[in-house]
């Protein structure tokens, strides 16, 4: 029996699971500057590079993210290397809600000249992503242990995730 390895493309464009807590947390509060500079200083260059980020870690974790890499690959190890583990899917899927936020400011400002509204979804976006990088509190996580719960997502997909709702902040 020969065991088959993947190929280079499931190894890029797969996310980690478990994921470090503490590098979440750190790329979260990257979000969370980025955004006051996007909201303060008017700096809707930045939106892209917002997007960017979200659609990378998305499809690849840290691997193709610049936030993703420096908080695992340089500050993580800064750090001493701490790790606390917690489930990826959820981790995943709150990127991909941030992709859905982050592109919609990026729409809204460039594609329909909307900047209010697009300094709304990066307020929100703010906010959520604060909460994480503080109080370790992941919206997108919390979201999906209900989507799971209620089966819109199989339990199959993330064991750990059902409970996730009950878990204390940390």
């Amino acid at each position: 029996m020969t065991v088959q390895q993947p190929s280079w493309t499931a190894k890029v464009f797969s996310f980690p699971n478990p994921v470090n807590d503490y590098a979440a947390r750190l790329v979260a509060g990257m979000v969370v500057l980025m955004g006051l500079w996007v909201l303060v200083d008017d700096a809707a260059w930045l939106l892209p590079l917002l997007a960017a980020g979200f659609l990378a870690r998305v499809l690849a974790g840290p691997r193709l993210s610049a936030a993703g890499w420096l908080a695992t690959r340089v500050l993580i190890p800064a750090l001493g290397n701490p790790f606390r583990p917690v489930a990826g899917p959820p981790k995943r899927f709150a990127q991909f809600v941030g992709l859905l936020f982050s592109g919609g400011a990026l729409w809204l400002h460039w594609g329909l000249q909307l900047a209010g509204a697009a300094k709304i979804l990066i307020a929100v976006l703010v906010l959520f992503a604060s909460l994480e990088t503080a109080l370790g509190f992941c919206a997108g996580c919390f979201v999906f242990g209900f989507f799971i719960r209620w089966g819109l997502v199989p339990a199959a997909v993330c064991a750990e995730c059902e409970n996730f709702s009950s878990r204390a902040l940390t």
